[in-house]
Parts: C-alpha cells; sequence; structure tokens
C-alpha cells in the first residue's frame, strides 16, 4: 500500500471539496473532509474496478448512501480516471452538469445508484449483494468464477436512523450476505448538532443483532482499516458494519468538527487558512489544486487495474467456450433488452370470474417460465397477492438459486432492494403488496421512477371491496397518489384478459418502473367489442362496449368499476351509450388530441367510475362531466356492501345519469 500517494489523494480530495462549494456557494463539505483518506484508500487499493468500463458486470459496487457528501464521490471519480473532466467539478450543482447536488444515476459515470433521500442507498446495496449472490450461483462453475465481487457502502448516521435501513439490515443478515460492506462514518455529528440530541444507541451491537460483523476503525489509520476489511473477508456468511470513526469537515482549522459544516461552504477564509494547514503550496491563489503525487499514484494503480481488468476479460472468454449453455443463458440476462413473445399464457372465456390478482398470479408464473432472470417476492402476502413462483425455490442463505424473495413485513426496504436488485444488472425483479401499504414503499417507488428502472409492483386488494378488514385496509388514495409519480406507468386492468396483456405490456416496459392494481374479488370477463383491444390497451384505453352511432354518453371506468359501468349501461337501456376501459390514464392523455377524441367525442356527456378519490380525473371528464369516486375512508364490512354503501350501486348510477343528463 503506497501510504504516502493515498495522502496526497486525500488532500486532493479536500481540496476540490473546498473549491467546488466554495464556487457553487451550496455543499456539504463536512463528510467528503472527513472521510478523504478512507475515500482515497477505497478508490485506490481495496475496490476492484476499471475507470475505463464503469459497467464491467463484475466491478465491486460502491454506494454513497450519505449522497449529500457527494464531492467525495466527484474527487475520486475525477482522480480515478472516469469519465469526470476538471471542468465537471467546476460546475458542482450547476443546472445541466454531470456533478449534481446529490449523485445521479445515469448522470455521472461511475455513480451505481441516486442517493440522497438517507438510507435508501444501503437498502439498494443488499439488493445489489444479493443479485451478485443469485448470479454467482448461476453462472460460475468449479473452475470460474465469472461473478465474485463486494459490494460497498458509505453510509452516515442519518442513514442509520432512518427505518429503511433497519429493514434491509435485518434481512441482509438473516440471508447472510457476506459480500456486503458498510463503512459507518461516525463523526456523531448531524444538522442540529451533536448525535446525543437523539442517536444514543450502541450501532455495533444492534448489527450484531442483525447477525452481522461488527467492527471498528479510525477514520486516518488506512492499515488499521485494510487489516478490518480483510478480517471481515475471512466470514463469507455475514456481512459486516465497519464504524469509522472520524472528524466533520478534518482539515477545516477551525469549523473542524462543527455540526456548522455538515451543510454549508466553508467560507473563504477558512478555505484558504485549511490549504495552507494541508500543505498547497498556494494557498492564497491555488483553485482545484491536485498534488501531482496525487496523480502519478492513480497513473500507478491504472497498470494494477488494466491487468485485473484484462485477466477477468480472458477467463469469461475461456468460460464462454467451456459452457456454452450458460453463456447462452449469459446474453440472455445482460443482453436481451424485451422478452420474446411469450407463450403459454392462460386463455378464459366469456363470463369466467376471477380475481385479477389470482389472474396475475397465473401469468406471473407463465412469464417466470419464459423469462429465466424474472424473480421477486412479497411482503409476507405471497399467497394473498398470488406472487409466488411455483417450483422455484426461496432465495436463502443456503440457496442462493431460488428466485421467490421473502421480504418479511419490511415494504420499504423491499422497494429499495428491488431497485438495488435491477441496478446492479442482469435480472428483472418484481415486488408485492397490499395497494394501501404501497404508502410504506412511496419513497423507493419515487427513486426507481427518477432513475428509469424497469422494476414490476404488484399492488392487490385494491378497493374498499377489501370489505371486513375496514378502512385501514381499503385504499381510495393510494391510485392518485402513484399516478402522480412522474415516470411510473400504472395499470389497472378490469379483467382477467386484461390482467394478462397488463402484465405482457409491464414486462415489456423497460424506460421506467411499473405497477399492477389487481383485485381480491371476482370479476367477470366480459365480451369487447374492439376486436384489436390487444393492440389498443397500451394506448390506455379502448371500448368494451359500443353505442350505435355515435355516442351520446361516454362512461369511462378502470378495474373493477367496469363490470359496473356494463351495468349500468345496461340499466341505461341506451343505444347511445359507450363502456370505455382505461388501463392507463397517463398513457391516453399522451394520445388526446388524436385517439382521444376517437374514444371520447367532443359533445358527448362524460361519466368516470373509479372506487378511489376523483383526483386526476377532471382532465377525462370535462366541465360537464360527472365523476362517481369515493372521497372519505371506507367501512368495515362485506366487500359488496361497503362498496354499494359508498355510492357504487348500478341502479343508483344510471338514475342519477339520467338525472343529470336529462335536460341535455
Amino acid at each position: 500500500m503506497n501510504s504516502t500517494g493515498l495522502k496526497f489523494v486525500a488532500t486532493a480530495v479536500r481540496t476540490l471539496t473546498m473549491d467546488a462549494i466554495q464556487k457553487a456557494n451550496s455543499g456539504h463539505p463536512g463528510l467528503p473532509m472527513g472521510c478523504a483518506e478512507l475515500g482515497a484508500l477505497l478508490f485506490g487499493e481495496i475496490l476492484k474496478h476499471f475507470p475505463g468500463d464503469p459497467e464491467w458486470i463484475n466491478r465491486d459496487r460502491f454506494v454513497l448512501s450519505a449522497g449529500h457528501g457527494s464531492m467525495l464521490l466527484y474527487s475520486l471519480l475525477h482522480l480515478s480516471g472516469y469519465d469526470l473532466s476538471l471542468e465537471d467539478i467546476k460546475n458542482f450543482r450547476q443546472l445541466g452538469s454531470k456533478t449534481p447536488g446529490h449523485p445521479e444515476y445515469g448522470v455521472t459515470p461511475g455513480v451505481e445508484t441516486t442517493t440522497g433521500p438517507l438510507g435508501q442507498g444501503l437498502a439498494n446495496a443488499v439488493g445489489m449483494a444479493i443479485a451478485e449472490r443469485m448470479l454467482a450461483a448461476r453462472f460460475n462453475t468449479d473452475s470460474r468464477r465469472v461473478i465474485d465481487h463486494y459490494t460497498y457502502v458509505l453510509a452516515g448516521d442519518g442513514d442509520l436512523m432512518e427505518g429503511v435501513s433497519s429493514e434491509a439490515c435485518s434481512l441482509a443478515g438473516h440471508l447472510g450476505l457476506g459480500k456486503l460492506i458498510v463503512f459507518y462514518d461516525s463523526n456523531h455529528i448531524t444538522i442540529e448538532g451533536s448525535t446525543d440530541l437523539a442517536f444514543t444507541e450502541d450501532v455495533l451491537k444492534r448489527f450484531e443483532a442483525y447477525n452481522w460483523q461488527a467492527f471498528s476503525a479510525d477514520a486516518y489509520d488506512l492499515e488499521g482499516i485494510v487489516k478490518v476489511v480483510e478480517e471481515a473477508k475471512k466470514d463469507t456468511n455475514k456481512p459486516a458494519l465497519i464504524k469509522i470513526n472520524s472528524i466533520i469537515a478534518k482539515g477545516a482549522p477551525n469549523l473542524a468538527g462543527s455540526h456548522k459544516t455538515h451543510g454549508a461552504p466553508l467560507g473563504d477564509e477558512e478555505v484558504r487558512e485549511a490549504k495552507r494547514a494541508i500543505g498547497v503550496p498556494d494557498p492564497e491563489g491555488s483553485l482545484f489544486y491536485i498534488p501531482a503525487e496525487a496523480k502519478a499514484y492513480f497513473t500507478g494503480r491504472k497498470e494494477v487495474w488494466d491487468e485485473e481488468y484484462k485477466n477477468w476479460k480472458v477467463s469469461f472468454s475461456a468460460w464462454s467456450e467451456e459452457n456454452p449453455e450458460l453463456f447462452k443463458q449469459w446474453k440472455q440476462f445482460f443482453n436481451d433488452q424485451r422478452p420474446k413473445p411469450v407463450q403459454g399464457l392462460p386463455q378464459y372465456k366469456e363470463g369466467d370470474k376471477l380475481a385479477t390478482r389470482k389472474a396475475g398470479g397465473q401469468a406471473l408464473n407463465v412469464l417466470a417460465e419464459n423469462i429465466p432472470n424474472l424473480i421477486g417476492g412479497s411482503a409476507d402476502l405471497a399467497p394473498s397477492n398470488s406472487t409466488y413462483l411455483k417450483g422455484m425455490g426461496s432465495f436463502q442463505k443456503d440457496n442462493h438459486l431460488g428466485r421467490n424473495l421473502h421480504f418479511g413485513v419490511r415494504e420499504h426496504a423491499m422497494g429499495a432492494i428491488v431497485n438495488g436488485i435491477t441496478l446492479h444488472g442482469g435480472l428483472r425483479a418484481f415486488c408485492a403488496t397490499f395497494l394501501v401499504f404501497s404508502d410504506y414503499m412511496r419513497p423507493a417507488i419515487r427513486m426507481a421512477a427518477l432513475m428509469s428502472l424497469p422494476v414490476i409492483y404488484v399492488f392487490t386488494h385494491d378497493s374498499v371491496f377489501v370489505g371486513e378488514d375496514g378502512p385501514t385496509h381499503e385504499p381510495v388514495e393510494q391510485l392518485a397518489a402513484l399516478r402522480t409519480i412522474p415516470g411510473l406507468l400504472v395499470l389497472r386492468p378490469s379483467d382477467a384478459e386484461e390482467t394478462n396483456a397488463a402484465w405482457i405490456q409491464a414486462i415489456n416496459h423497460i424506460d421506467g418502473p411499473s405497477a399492477l392494481i389487481l383485485t381480491r374479488q371476482s370479476l367477470t370477463v366480459f365480451a369487447k367489442e374492439d376486436s384489436n383491444w390487444r393492440e389498443n390497451m397500451p394506448r390506455g384505453a379502448y371500448i368494451v362496449k359500443d353505442s350505435k352511432g355515435r355516442p351520446e354518453i361516454v362512461i369511462v371506468a378502470t378495474g373493477s368499476e367496469v363490470n359496473l359501468a356494463l351495468e349500468i349501461q345496461q340499466q341505461l337501456g341506451s343505444d347511445k351509450v359507450r363502456v370505455i376501459s382505461m388501463v392507463s390514464r397517463s398513457l391516453f392523455l399522451k394520445e388526446k388530441e388524436a385517439y382521444g377524441k376517437e374514444l371520447i367525442p367532443d359533445g358527448s356527456h362524460r361519466v368516470v367510475l373509479e372506487a378511489g378519490v376523483a383526483q386526476g380525473w377532471g382532465e377525462i371528464a370535462g366541465s360537464g362531466g360527472m365523476i362517481r369516486s369515493i372521497e372519505r375512508f371506507g367501512e368495515s364490512g362485506p366487500g359488496k356492501k361497503v362498496y354499494e354503501y359508498l355510492g357504487f350501486n348500478a341502479g343508483e348510477i344510471a338514475a342519477l345519469i339520467r338525472r343529470v343528463f336529462a335536460s341535455s
């Protein structure tokens, strides 16, 4: 280990951090300055990585869960040779730059995940570690290990306070993810002051209780840290937490150790004094100073990385020749963007009655047979969500080939973990719970949408039809809340046939996450007058039952309310009523001007039916339209009775439509 070279790298991290934040007049200097030596050690000596190929599948992953310390990561990416220039560093936190305020996946080469919301990155890393174990079990042979890497995390006190980290780390310990190593930056500082204000637990004992290894090290004793990492790697059945005792903003002569350095620039004078203290030759005039010794250090490391990367490529080439069937699977896992046409989906006929959660489970199992890298699980609700992959085993400490994940009652971590699995590459992940509990995982759903990850969420028990469990379990506002997330494709199918089509649509949607909204109760498979409904459904909506000639009334419904709309149309007894199934409102609104006017002609009376809040439906109903919704919490009782009690009765709605539109 070149300790002298690492010392100069740490100096460069501090100077780049101070100057970038000072120039932006915005940022968090405390963590990067406090962890400069640790960062230098990670990127210089510990991480297996290759800056020339940031997507190398066998690289070690590094997640800066404490994303506010982004200048630590940006400095090290630049210094070690990733495609991040000094100009990019100088444009820190500027509009359109490659160095945003918090690390963003897809914006900066070398950034593994978007971090900033504390705890999310740590939970993502658990998913990455799961993916490594799954893929290693499938593709490694006795003679060659083509998947063999670690996942490292730098987390702070804030990460460990957030509940999502408790959920995720508890599961990681249960699963024995021994290739996950978390560095806990313990600087005893939060925004408000000392951690003693609110956080006095024994973190090491807490993680030991999670079945983790727990160590402690001095942030500035590099040889000591290396020894601890080596010790952690000896136990492959337990993840490791290494508590790093650091000083926030180390190097700042007057502000080191102060909570004031967490989220604000140091100020010109403090920066000058800090540069003088750490040996910058021209502390008054040098901006974005990088010692020549730091550059020389990484030039030397590049030779080592080149050799390691080359050796893996040679080994991989030999593995692919020795294992042609495995290599064929590899290409399917890593190269195929969209699945080939799916064979064997269940067929239904008009009049069949089936809950869409049940139909969804049948479709999912067929898809899993067709798509070998489709994996996932539920928050202890697989029997209710119908999401268990039959005959495909459970991923556990002693079975890394299982394709069913058991998250336990941990919705928030579940969402973040499947994000991490997806970010790792090679696997397509889904997860499931009741719709009402989507609130528990909303931050992770938002992050998936922000990163355009093709995660699939299965949300069942989608309305007040949940019934006897009462208002705590009856979703009324969750659908509207999900639809407000930019980039999340929300699909609410209306019968078993639509559910098949919705699953195919979700699988083929690779530009962002999808949410399937499914019923607890049985729905009748209905006749579809649009013979091209399968082609039109991906446009958001299609005609289920048409009028004779131009419609006077158009009833738009989703999910279970389409069955209700068909009853209403019969009660109205009018040849002038059209019924539309709007599986995706967002997709329909994208085609509102052309296809939309074809389905809902100008001048027609509009009725919208959905057993949830009306938010967002005004654009479909128009100023003179009618929306039948639920603007209150539900009730406990038999599902159908609750549904009708809250206004979803065909006869009552048909009579209301006659009254409202009688004079038109």
